[in-house]
């Protein structure tokens, strides 16, 4: 078995400590492993390499902020334990009770973690006094006991009693050893051998260690899934382990199957291809007894060697095949998005932004509200979101809220049980949202939903569970929420129509989609696009360009492609604005006299069209923005709102963002991001004295 070398990074306080750590995993791990070793004392952690693991001794580093200085962050460490040999702890349990001794190590801190080390591991008859660099130890000791460290024993001390470095502690070498993924090494022979010459303080580490080896064999996932019914075999395909559920499942008995070759007592159940191929199965399914059942088999392997494997079992329920059934013909009749962010036509600034923050917000799981006029491309936006996400692979469902009854929808939604209400499907209906597990729930107009639909609405984004109508049983559902709404939200909850708190919980990730009126070149684009699709060719006269450049678009891009529509079957090669629809002129302004030939009539007008009766509320806004350039100050939504709540104009913070963003979009204003405020330039400057003397 090809396994790739693991690279170690060993951190000590000095050289010798360093060094002989790494020399310890050197000895234990072999070839498997690269490895470096730094000490903190000359400064050559420094310069630390990059490593799979990091193995740091606790006396190091004298704080944690000084430990992150060195290792990466988030990067996996392993802090070494040391303890010492039975050879040693014999030597010190030969000295006689009450012998006084100094203990000499590198620090204060080493030499107390080393004699607290001894009197976990039973040396209490000794009485140490500790002794390092740069201390004043009292004189007349006559013996000194020291890991390796001899040069720091005073001189007039008789006796040296040298223990050797303390070794790597069993605990240490086991984490090291998960940590890589080694564990099949720690049932070799060389680690054995070393975890019977160092001193533990428990009893026989080694029949704990081989138990639970033993343990985590054959027993790990059957602790773990308790629940489905399982089945394990050994190496050679013999069942040693069979729980009541499976034997439930599968209508057989422990007392009968266990012991014999699964290729008799189960064999339906392909253990001995598991064992040639050493790869899991997974859900595949058998019929036993008229009764579907789903199983997987997993193998157990230690090193390169097939210790046997496991048999997970469920009973694939007629509801399970119903929906698993049913999401598939969902997914055959179209419930799946089919567009994607490079579908969506448009190069101007305002639809490239909303683009760059949907295409963000698609790679979270959180609710996400679409707001913008009918028209503009909501669903579009939601299904490039769906195909975004991690979710692609799953349903894409999408509903109009204010299109469907509202008893009607809850049962959309939701489902029904059988014999829920009169007229309910016999065997009851699943839900969407059940559907659509897995996967994104689109709700259009979702401001159309009742106050009793809003609060399951609520429940579902909240706990992700559902309950059928007439039923009592919570179905958990994972599903991805994308509403959309062409009113504003923030009104209806001061309206207190929409609840606040599922405003709030839809509202996480927020999308505003501009109208085509403020997309400019974009509609000369889409208008190509529309041609294309309906195989025509035609040319707009400079007056029908100029038209459409300042139409209003209420319908937004849903109208231009009806215009187009309309204007294919007219079979001319030059459209003059007499060509256009009656429908089109009525949603025209009549330009105003009074504004042709001054400054800024172009930027007037489209004003004029964009505020329709709201012309006041737009020119109040750009007064403010004026005051303040003639202050030389910058002005906010919030100080707008006061000014014209001080005089008696109602206009709440979502007005007046959708007022900036518009004078924005005719380039009237500048918008700065954070706390820099709005401020109006020379072309507002010019409209807003324009529009005074005529109005």
């Amino acid at each position: 078995m090809f396994i790739i070398k693991k690279k170690i990074t060993v951190i000590a306080w000095d050289q010798v400590a360093s060094k002989f750590y790494e020399n310890q995993i050197i000895d234990l791990f072999g070839e498997l492993v690269v490895t470096s070793a730094y000490h903190v004392r000359d400064g050559s952690v420094q310069d630390i390499a990059d490593a799979d693991l990091y193995v740091v001794s606790t006396d190091a580093f004298e704080s944690m902020s000084d430990l992150q200085r060195y290792i990466p962050q988030g990067r996996p460490m392993v802090e070494i334990e040391v303890t010492y040999t039975k050879k040693a702890i014999e030597v010190l349990l030969e000295l006689p009770e009450g012998t006084e001794a100094l203990f000499v190590n590198l620090s204060e801190k080493m030499v107390r973690e080393a004699i607290t080390r001894l009197s976990q591991l039973g040396i209490n008859h000794i009485k140490f006094t500790p002794c390092y660099p740069g201390c004043n130890p009292p004189g007349g000791f006559r013996l000194a006991v020291t890991p390796d460290e001899s040069r720091y024993v005073p001189e007039d001390v008789e006796r040296i009693l040298n223990l050797g470095q303390r070794v790597l502690a069993s605990t240490t070498v086991v984490e090291i050893a998960l940590r890589l993924k080694f564990d099949f090494l720690l049932e070799r022979e060389q680690f054995r051998s070393y975890f019977r010459s160092i001193a533990a303080n428990n009893y026989s580490f080694d029949q704990l260690f081989g138990r639970s080896l033993r343990l985590e064999s054959q027993f790990e996932i059957l602790l773990n899934i308790m629940d489905d019914g399982i089945i394990g075999v050994d190496e050679n395909s013999y069942i040693f382990a069979c729980n009541p559920k499976a034997c439930d499942i599968a209508g057989i008995t422990s007392e009968n199957i266990v012991n014999q070759p699964a290729s008799e007592a189960v064999p339906f159940i392909p253990f001995d291809e598991c064992r040639k191929s050493r790869k899991k199965i997974e859900n595949r399914l058998v019929r036993i007894k008229g009764v579907d059942i789903n199983y997987s088999i997993s193998p157990v392997i230690r090193g390169s060697e097939y210790m046997g494997s496991f048999a997970t079992i469920q009973r694939f329920t007629e509801e399970e095949s119903k929906q698993h059934n049913l999401r598939i013909q969902l997914l055959n009749k179209g419930h799946k998005a089919k567009y994607r962010f490079e579908d969506i036509i448009g190069n101007s600034e305002v639809i490239m932004r909303s683009k760059s923050i949907a295409g963000k917000m698609a790679k979270t799981n959180s609710s996400i509200l679409i707001t913008g006029e009918s028209g503009t491309g909501k669903e579009l936006f939601a299904q490039a979101i769906h195909n975004s996400s991690a979710r692609k692979e799953y349903p894409f469902i999408a509903i109009n809220c204010a299109a469907i009854p509202d008893n009607l929808l809850e049962s959309e939604l939701f489902g029904y049980e059988d014999g829920a209400f009169t007229g309910a499907r016999k065997g009851g209906k699943l839900g969407l949202f059940e559907f659509a597990h897995k996967g994104t729930i689109f709700l259009d107009e979702v401001e159309g939903m009742s106050p009793a639909l809003q609060i399951k609405l609520l429940r579902v984004i909240q706990e992700g569970e559902v309950m059928r109508i007439g039923g009592n049983k919570i179905i958990t559902v994972d599903v991805r929420i994308v509403a959309a709404s062409n009113e504003s939200l923030d009104e209806l909850v001061a309206s207190g129509t929409f609840r606040k708190d599922l405003y709030y919980r839809l509202n996480t990730l927020p999308v505003q989609l501009p109208p085509l009126r403020e997309r400019g070149d974009d509609i000369m684009l889409l208008l190509n696009v529309f041609m294309k699709e309906f195989g025509v060719r035609f040319e707009l006269s400079p007056n029908a360009e100029k038209a459409f450049m300042t139409h209003i678009w209420n319908g937004n891009i849903r109208e231009l492609r009806n215009y187009v529509e309309y204007l294919a079957y007219l079979d001319k090669n030059i459209i003059d604005c007499e060509d256009l629809p009656q429908s089109f002129h009525s949603c025209i302004s009549k330009p105003s006299k009074v504004l042709s030939g001054t400054n800024g009539s172009y930027e007037s007008e489209l004003l004029l069209r964009i505020a329709g009766n709201r012309l006041d509320d737009y020119l109040f806004v750009l007064e403010c923005l004026n005051e303040a350039y003639e202050n030389h100050e910058t002005i906010g939504r919030n100080s707008i709102a006061e000014r014209a709540d001080n005089i008696g104009i109602y206009l709440s913070q979502q007005e007046i963002r959708d007022i900036l963003n518009k004078l924005d979009g005719l380039s009237l204003i500048k918008i700065s991001k954070g706390r820099g405020g709005s401020k109006i330039n020379s072309k507002g400057i010019t409209v807003l004295s324009d529009m005074r003397t005529k109005y």
